[in-house]
């Protein structure tokens, strides 16, 4: 399974920082239930102090996150 790119999004406070934390495993959930509606794979997913490295094997997906996040920081 090779990652379609990774994305990078400042999601929680800093002192957020492990994988077991509720907001993060709820996040994580989220993002496993978008991958099968896409039918791929959460390749991968990390958090280092509230900021959130994730990665699926689908071009699309990414893509479409890209472009969801970059209309975000427009508003």
């Amino acid at each position: 399974m090779e990652p379609s790119g990774y994305i990078e999004v400042d999601m929680f406070p800093e002192d957020v920082n492990s994988l077991d934390h509720p907001k993060v495993i709820g996040f994580k959930r989220t993002l496993l239930e978008v991958a099968e509606e896409y039918d791929c794979f959460l390749v991968s997913f990390e958090i280092d102090h509230g900021t959130a490295t994730f990665s699926f094997d689908s071009d699309e997906l990414t893509a479409e996150i890209l472009t969801i996040l970059q209309n975000d920081s427009k508003s």
